[in-house]
């Protein structure tokens, strides 16, 4: 890149100089050969005048005087009529350039001059001629080196910032290099790059919350299909098989609600449910769980309550409630109904420890956790609660007490008004 730019320039410039160049070597040469001849020839006018005027005033015509009217470099010769010739200055050798002039009086006056001083004057310019392009060149590779190095630096850096890029390194870099061109390139690439970054944490976000998310139904899964293994009768198993379809009508929710909040978390597809069923869902699935560790679980509250949400997101959060109280919490666990204003709110509550002082409401971030978890299950849960217009809180921290509020009427848009003209 860089010698190919020093290249171009140079031959531009060579170009530029021999056009130029030998155009100004032709003229001034015409021009010296020019001037000398007018010098000649007007010695020599100027010589044929003093002449005249002493022929005019009857003096001698000598070299006495007329010595001193002539250049050191020509050579005169003076002829008139009666009087012997006369000789100035030193005869030329080689070529000459020569202009003769006559006077009224019939006297004669040739002045020659050496054609070598011409050329000298004219060597002279070409040296002058000669020294300016090579300055003109030298300035040229110093300004071809310059602009080089501006152009193909940026370059460079760019073809880094894209080789960075495509080796998974989607940091912006925000450099700029005062050229419009080349700062265009990088604001695409530092686009592209934040583009590739968002993308690169959506889908490790994704892989994540599925992890995370899809864990849940599986162990519930698996011990549906751990009961239909262990009996031998057959309205057992097919009442666990029942629940194992159901279970996996659920995790194809989930899944689909994984893809769907990974697009566009605000997408949901809240419509009204029976809040009571998904709740009973719940306490069925988990109750095995719960009685392998000996402990108990229980709904409570309002009864035959309805609510705005999507059943498969609803379910996933009350699951992430009840895991949490499985895994953290101790004694027993209730879910619990009630009414506030227009929504309706499900409480679950344990007998354990609770939420650590220190975290607060912290407990919802990403990564956060008091327990040695991944600290994604409640993140996750609220992220679903919000995507349907509800929301997770922790109303209390000792004992813990959750609460997902979900709206009872669904939202209407506000009326269209139309303009009249």
């Amino acid at each position: 890149m860089r010698r190919r730019l020093i290249s171009s320039t140079l031959a531009v410039v060579l170009v530029v100089i021999a056009v130029f160049g030998l155009s100004l070597v032709f003229v001034e040469t015409r021009t010296i050969e020019s001037s000398a001849r007018d010098g000649v020839e007007s010695e020599a006018v100027r010589l044929v005048g003093i002449v005249e005027n002493r022929i005019l005033a009857g003096e001698s015509i000598d070299a006495k005087g007329l010595d001193r009217q002539i250049a050191a470099n020509r050579y005169a010769v003076v002829s008139v009529p009666g009087h012997p010739q006369v000789t100035l200055g030193d005869r030329p050798k080689g070529k000459v350039i020569t202009s003769t002039q006559r006077g009224d009086h019939g006297e004669s006056v040739t002045v020659e001059q050496p054609r070598s001083t011409v050329s000298e004057e004219i060597g002279r310019n070409l040296l002058v001629i000669l020294a300016v392009a090579l300055l003109a060149v030298l300035a040229a590779v110093g300004l071809a080196v310059r602009q080089a190095k501006r152009l193909a630096s940026p370059l460079s850096d760019l073809a880094a910032t894209a080789e960075r890029l495509g080796s998974g390194d989607p940091r912006p870099r925000h450099r700029r290099y005062g050229v419009p061109e080349l700062d265009r390139i990088a604001d695409v690439l530092d686009a592209s790059a934040e583009r590739i970054g968002r993308m690169l944490t959506a889908e490790r976000r994704l892989a994540s919350d599925a992890s995370h998310q899809l864990r849940t139904p599986l162990t519930a899964l698996s011990m549906r299909l751990e009961e239909i293994v262990a009996t031998d009768d057959q309205e057992t198993v097919k009442e666990e098989a029942t629940i194992a379809l159901g279970q996996v009508e659920r995790l194809t929710d989930v899944v689909q609600r994984l893809l769907t909040n990974a697009r566009d978390p605000r997408t949901g597809s809240a419509v009204y449910f029976d809040l009571d069923e998904v709740i009973k869902q719940q306490v069925e699935e988990w109750r095995p769980a719960y009685q392998n560790k000996k402990r108990a679980i229980v709904r409570s509250g309002t009864p035959a309550l309805r609510a705005v949400g999507t059943p498969g997101a609803v379910a996933q959060v009350l699951a992430t409630l009840i895991e949490n109280s499985l895994m953290h919490g101790s004694g027993t666990v209730g879910l619990r109904t009630r009414v506030t204003g227009n929504q309706a709110v499900v409480e679950v509550t344990d007998e354990g420890r609770g939420v650590p002082p220190d975290l607060g409401a912290r407990v919802f971030e990403r990564t956060v956790s008091g327990r040695n978890s991944t600290g994604l299950g409640l993140a996750l849960a609220r992220d679903l609660a919000e995507a349907d217009g509800g929301r997770l809180e922790l109303l209390q921290q000792q004992p813990p007490v959750f609460a997902l509020f979900l709206a009872r009427e669904m939202q209407q848009p506000p009326p269209r008004e139309d303009i009249v003209s």
